[in-house]
């Protein structure tokens, strides 16, 4: 008779096939029910709604949405296949936010099928699936993107409501930025002789800069005899110069966001004081700070350090033959990249206060900051030699996020248009909070990127003369949640307001983290 390890074992083979085969989303017919009820039982699948699953860790953290948000998008593929065959589509807004590249997950998502029957489909963590009767778009206005089916873009634009434009005017204008010539559009108009619809189009590309599709909408709409109003359904005209030509939606997304933050941030945050006049003193400073924000920093980031640990590091009087707390490879590592990391960062606040182009500094030196971050560990043998190779090449999720971070290949474009962006920022609050922001929402790396991120931030800091600044340790869920505001519901006031309060404190002496000594 088998034991209960083989019995899992046995169980287990089964999963890790269906696993290859439905990337993690699994259907009660896939699975006999002794192998779903082991699996259940251990912890290994969890259900989402009757007859449905997806495949988690049994060490995950009871609570964590992260494995739900990281399945969202397969399960909801999957799930309306076998509900409704090829007959549904997501609604024209949705469609909208993944055409300009924002797979956050929604709270809502919905779904229109002449299949439906007008319920809500209550899933994990207060997400769910609105199932809407109604008549789809014809077969050529439906696109297929990793299983979703999706209004294409140009029937998107066309049936999404007039709020949208107003709600969502960064994926409504990034949308607009990607549609090549009028064609794409004025087939759909002329069709279904949408005059009004045709008059919010004309103005909304006009807004970007688009007079040539602007015009060439007008004039075919009304040399077919349609009586066109134009109207700009857009709130605002943005400084941005739109690209004539289609280009990536995340290049896009991170001029605009930058555009649209960098007004709030000035509004919020305090003025600069320029570079200080003794260099010597403000790294001297600097250094002083450094116990402080590596137990801070590391502590964010989970690791179980303290101060005499750190400084053992720093002196290199490290041993793990001799003291217990050393032994601990994973949080030791951690603490001696931390301190190459902060060396290295020293190095490039040195030539920023020597006035060179503080972006341009960040550009050439950010990746010797990663690679010290974590050449201890490779060296340890705790990574391999590949995890130094740099920027991400797959997918990564954030714990506890909606926000999903942009693909492996979305990032090679993106994050040269960010560091353009620093270089180009004349003013250092700016380069300080949008800095931080926009390099983890972009999410380069596959890990290190919130300390990356802090170390990029003082680096701004000094090239305005503002002090070094700690994160305490204490506000982390503050932190955290005032990114999530920002990376999921585009708002950056709080996180500017957060920050802005860490550098007050600094600039009268009384900085909020507690100092570790």
């Amino acid at each position: 008779m088998a034991t209960p390890n083989e019995n899992l074992a046995e169980s287990l083979k089964v999963l890790n096939k269906l696993q290859r085969k439905n990337s993690g989303v699994i259907n009660t017919h896939e699975l006999s029910r002794v192998h779903r009820e082991r699996l259940l039982k251990n912890g290994f699948i969890r259900e989402v709604i009757m007859g449905w699953y997806i495949i988690v860790n049994p060490a995950e953290t009871k609570g964590e949405s992260t494995i739900w948000y990281s399945s969202f998008w397969n399960f909801c593929a999957k799930y309306l296949e076998e509900r409704f065959d090829n007959d549904w589509c997501i609604s024209p807004e949705q469609s909208l936010f993944l055409h300009s590249g924002n797979y956050s997950i929604p709270t809502q998502l919905l779904v229109k099928s002449p299949k439906a029957n007008n319920t809500i489909t209550r899933l994990l963590y207060n997400t769910s699936i609105v199932n809407t009767k109604s008549q789809l778009p014809k077969n050529a206005e439906i696109v297929n993107k990793n299983g979703i089916r999706l209004c294409s873009l140009s029937s998107a634009l066309i049936n999404c409501s007039e709020k949208y434009f107003e709600q969502n005017s960064k994926e409504t204008r990034i949308a607009l930025a990607m549609i090549s010539d009028a064609s794409e559009i004025l087939a759909l108009l002329l069709k279904e002789g949408r005059s009004v619809v045709a008059g919010r189009l004309i103005g909304a590309f006009r807004n970007i800069g688009r007079d040539r599709i602007a015009n060439d909408i007008l004039k075919t709409m009304k040399e077919a005899g349609y009586n066109i109003r134009e109207v700009d359904p857009f709130n605002s005209k943005l400084l941005y110069d739109f690209p004539k030509r289609e280009i990536s939606p995340n290049v896009i997304r991170i001029k605009l966001m930058w555009q649209e933050m960098r007004e709030i941030v000035l509004n919020h945050f305090p003025k600069e004081n320029g570079i200080p006049a003794n260099v010597e003193n403000y790294l001297n400073e600097v250094q002083d700070a450094y116990t402080t924000d590596a137990y801070h920093s590391l502590s964010i980031e989970g690791y179980k350090v303290t101060a005499e640990l750190i400084n053992r590091i720093a002196n290199e009087t490290w041993n793990p033959d001799e003291n217990e707390e050393d032994k601990n490879q994973k949080n030791a590592m951690a603490a001696k990249g931390y301190w190459q990391a902060f060396q290295s960062v020293k190095l490039s606040i040195e030539k920023i206060l020597k006035r060179m182009n503080a972006g341009a500094v960040v550009d050439e030196d950010h990746g010797d900051w990663y690679r010290q971050l974590f050449g201890p560990s490779v060296t340890a043998g705790i990574l391999k030699s590949s995890d130094l190779a740099g920027y991400r090449n797959g997918s990564v999720f954030i714990l506890n996020s909606l926000h999903v971070p942009m693909t492996a290949q979305s990032v090679r474009e993106a994050i040269p248009v960010f560091l353009e962006l620093l270089k180009d920022e004349k003013e250092a609050s700016v380069r300080v909070v949008l800095g931080h922001f926009i390099f983890v929402y972009i999410h380069p790396y596959f890990d290190g990127n919130g300390r990356i991120g802090r170390f990029l931030m003082n680096a701004m800091l000094a090239s305005g003369g503002y002090p070094w600044t700690v994160i305490p340790v204490e506000d982390r869920k503050i932190y955290i949640d005032t990114l999530e505001k920002a990376s999921s519901e585009n708002d950056i006031v709080p996180f500017t307001k957060f920050l802005a309060r860490l550098v007050k404190a600094g600039l009268s002496g009384k900085p909020i983290a507690k100092k570790i000594n």
